[in-house]
């Protein structure tokens, strides 16, 4: 892949990924990547990676923002990719309440939750459609993939349905399973603009997120997601799967 945009790059999963991508050998390394945080004054780990490393592009902006993705995100993009558009875009980033059970449910729990979760990657997916299609069209002879086109929406297996044997975790896993619902719709609206869609789940890692009882350290498993995402073909269309390549259940 030659461009990757990551977003919630401050800290966490997106902050490993870029780490992970800035660690790889320079001839396998991204043309560009980009990454955004809401606040650059929180996120000096990943400004002082943007200082060593001339093709990292860090944007600030809160994805919730819909005005601002025209203007910061794809005019910004747009400007260092010129007319080779935009390889991957991962939908990284995300919120979770604690542990939910129905009694303790709030309605802004749920509100925030599909506005971060859902909406916002949507509406960016909307937004940078153009920039992924130039680079489906610039890279016509490649297979469907990370070498063409691809979207990668960060879900989770709390939002398995058939999985769930727990129940709780409202806000996170309705907003994750609707996630997956965009994630399969995508696959068929953009297929004969052979941009593929997938939902990954990235395993549960010792992040501010995942908490310290989680079983995975970030740096073997973002290594494992993007290994994962540079691996991508037809068979991850419109699929549900963990950062290893096994199959989840929706």
């Amino acid at each position: 892949m030659k461009s990757i945009l990551i977003t919630g790059c401050n800290r966490g999963l997106g902050l490993g990924m870029i780490k992970t991508l800035v660690g790889l050998e320079h001839s396998h390394q991204p043309a560009h990547i980009f990454a955004t945080c809401r606040n650059k004054a929180k996120a000096q780990e990943l400004v002082a990676l943007e200082d060593q490393h001339p093709n990292l592009h860090v944007f600030e902006i809160d994805i919730t923002d819909f005005s601002k993705h025209q203007e910061v995100l794809v005019d910004g993009i747009s400007t260092v990719v010129k007319s080779s558009g935009l390889n991957v875009l991962v939908n990284n980033a995300g919120i979770s309440a604690k542990f939910t059970r129905i009694g303790m449910l709030k309605a802004e729990q749920m509100t925030e939750h599909f506005l971060v979760n859902v909406t916002a990657p949507l509406m960016l997916t909307k937004a940078l459609l153009p920039l992924l299609k130039a680079a489906s069209d610039a890279n016509s002879e490649a297979p469907l993939g990370s070498s063409r086109a691809s979207i990668v929406n960060v879900s989770s297996i709390l939002g398995s349905i058939e999985d769930n044997k727990q129940g709780g975790f409202y806000p996170y896993r309705v907003s994750k399973a609707a996630l997956n619902a965009a994630t399969r719709s995508l696959s068929f609206d953009l297929k004969e603009d052979k941009i593929l869609a997938t939902a990954m789940h990235p395993g549960w890692v010792k992040t501010d997120m995942g908490g310290a009882n989680a079983p995975l350290d970030i740096v073997p498993a973002t290594a494992g997601i993007i290994k994962f995402i540079q691996g991508l073909s037809e068979t991850h269309n419109g699929q549900f799967f963990e950062y290893t390549g096994k199959t989840i259940r929706w």
